[in-house]
């Protein structure tokens, strides 16, 4: 709980001097920082005694425990006001600016990685789906909401499919897998612990693992036996994982619009019996 926060949950327990030192303290919380309590009792017209005694009332044993913690939480806030809000987007940014500069990092983000795609690998990756008796989608957080995507796209096209968000589940979904399944695990760290363990019992069962993820070193990607690059700036200043998750859609959509080529006329069959099932309800 911040100081500011424990002031205002103790002011009405304080006496009268100690409810004007409270008032102060919260309207100008940086000029204590320069004062000592005698400064700040002259400053406020209150016995250097009823700064101490308000000290000890929200929590700390006197005035030096006090300030040392007021300026530990204002350099924590400016530290936060001073970071950026998301990547390159700051506080002083103008909203056309948010979205221009959100455009350029997505547009860039589907560039590179939609070039990356372009190999035999992803053609592969294709024909291992196209084939496979069942495909699970591994992910958390932002990367599951991709994979659940993904597993929409493929129930149209009739593939038998798993998406769980749980992490327990998708674990124990993966030891039921076979040889003839293919895993596609979506993380762009390649490091969630959990997410790791449910591609290495894939694996061990001898299904296909399919990673997207990250060009950098990662346990995800010694674990997969084909890894497609999901190319996006993801700095530690970040909000959510909006880039990443643009990059992990190119990708499944490529899949998906490459599946219903590949199936042919039965594929786009599907997606129109599914569609017109549909409309029937409306």
């Amino acid at each position: 709980m911040s100081i500011t926060h424990k002031i205002l949950i103790n002011r009405d327990k304080l006496s009268a001097s100690g409810r004007k030192i409270a008032d102060w303290i919260v309207t100008e919380p940086e000029q204590v920082l320069h004062l000592t309590s005698q400064e700040l009792a002259a400053k406020i017209n209150v016995s250097q005694s009823s700064i101490v005694k308000f000290t000890q009332k929200i929590g700390f044993s006197g005035f030096s425990q006090f300030k040392q913690g007021l300026i530990e939480e204002l350099s924590r806030k400016s530290a936060i006001q001073n970071s950026p809000l998301h990547t390159n987007i700051t506080n002083d940014d103008s909203t056309s600016t948010i979205i221009q500069k959100l455009i350029a990092a997505k547009s860039e983000a589907i560039f590179q990685t939609s070039h990356a795609l372009i190999s035999d690998k992803f053609e592969t990756v294709v024909e291992w789906v196209n084939h496979a008796s069942r495909v699970q989608i591994v992910g958390m957080g932002g990367s599951a909401l991709s994979g659940k995507d993904l597993a929409y796209k493929l129930i149209k096209l009739g593939i038998g499919v798993t998406m769980e968000f749980d992490s327990h589940v998708q674990i124990g979904i993966a030891h039921t897998l076979t040889p003839n399944d293919v895993q596609i695990v979506i993380s762009f760290l390649g490091e969630t612990k959990e997410i790791n363990a449910a591609a290495h019992a894939a694996k061990e069962k001898g299904a296909r693992v399919i990673a997207f993820t990250s060009p950098t070193a990662s346990e995800l990607r010694n674990i997969a036996d084909i890894c497609l690059e999901t190319i996006a700036d993801e700095s530690q200043h970040r909000a959510s994982s909006m880039i990443a998750r643009t990059a992990q859609n190119v990708i499944t959509d490529a899949l998906f619009i490459s599946l219903v080529k590949q199936r042919g006329d039965s594929g786009q069959e599907m997606i129109q019996d599914i569609a017109s099932h549909i409309r029937l309800l409306s």
